[in-house]
């Protein structure tokens, strides 16, 4: 008989709680401190509320889920599962996968952290891609093997509208983010695997939105091996109409459906701003070959 296993996530998924519980999954929000006040988000916290906070230039720094959090969930849910796969954010962009992979090591191999360097949408595809490798009979160290070794198998490509947020970061200098701001430049930024970095600079949004199709266009045929391999989706912030236009252009250019169209992770957003769009992709696995 085959393993009751438990899915976790966190909300850097961009899965929603109302969607978790469609899917049948346990989801742990992340929390934000807010002018010194904490929030969890989609819990006490709306992305509207977050935008809003954001515009009036409130302090907003993101932080791990609190060990208790996780432990609580775990304890909680082993009461009827056999065993949990935890999919948290990338470990490149967070301490919350190290803390999580600590923490499983008490759980005499009940938990085990799947470290595959996603977040946003392709994170929300590895959850969907547990969901059917458990449905499938693998058991929770096999889930977790598989989205490992494919976890190089996705591409994400972001624009943003404003350095604003990087430069408040200390991610770039003031001088470097005036010239941009002056000369509008809409810097391209990419995920291959653990970090984001810079991918290109465009001088308007057309030609931003022009470089991230024609990177993921050669992406899917040189890396990928063909549309009918992948999964491409959208994402943005704050930025839902030009989301679902580039939706409709890249379903044209590229001839493959949108997955997904959501919303980034208030985490993400945090530090690259309103106004983003971003494309990716991740390679299809078939539950039933592996």
């Amino acid at each position: 008989m085959s393993e009751k296993i438990a899915i976790v996530t966190d909300s850097n998924s961009g899965i929603t709680q109302k969607q978790a519980q469609e899917y049948g999954i346990f989801m742990l929000p992340m929390p934000f401190l807010i002018d010194g006040s904490t929030f969890y988000e989609d819990i006490s916290l709306t992305q509207e509320e977050f935008y809003e906070k954001l515009a009036n230039d409130a302090e907003i720094s993101t932080s791990q889920p609190l060990v208790g959090d996780v432990v609580d969930l775990w304890d909680r849910i082993l009461e009827d599962y056999d065993a949990i796969v935890h999919i948290p954010m990338s470990s490149g962009l967070s301490g919350s996968c190290a803390t999580a992979l600590t923490l499983s090591e008490d759980y005499d191999g009940r938990v085990v952290v799947v470290n595959n360097q996603r977040i946003s949408v392709t994170l929300r595809q590895s959850v969907l891609d547990a969901l059917e490798l458990a449905k499938a009979g693998k058991s929770a160290a096999q889930i977790r093997d598989i989205l490992e070794r494919v976890k190089y198998e996705s591409s994400i490509y972001i624009m943003m509208d404003t350095l604003k947020y990087l430069k408040k970061g200390g991610r770039i200098t003031p001088a470097a983010a005036a010239v941009a701001t002056v000369l509008r430049i809409r810097p391209v930024l990419q995920i291959q695997g653990e970090k984001l970095d810079a991918f290109a600079k465009a001088r308007s949004e057309k030609l931003g939105k022009n470089i991230m199709i024609d990177a993921m266009r050669k992406d899917i045929e040189t890396r990928f091996g063909g549309t009918d391999r992948v999964r491409v989706y959208v994402a943005h912030t704050h930025n839902e109409e030009a989301a679902v236009e580039f939706s409709k252009r890249i379903e044209q250019e590229l001839g493959l459906e949108v997955t997904f169209c959501d919303p980034l992770s208030l985490s993400v957003a945090c530090h690259i701003g309103p106004g983003a769009l971003a494309i990716a992709c991740s390679q299809k696995i078939d539950p039933y070959l592996l």
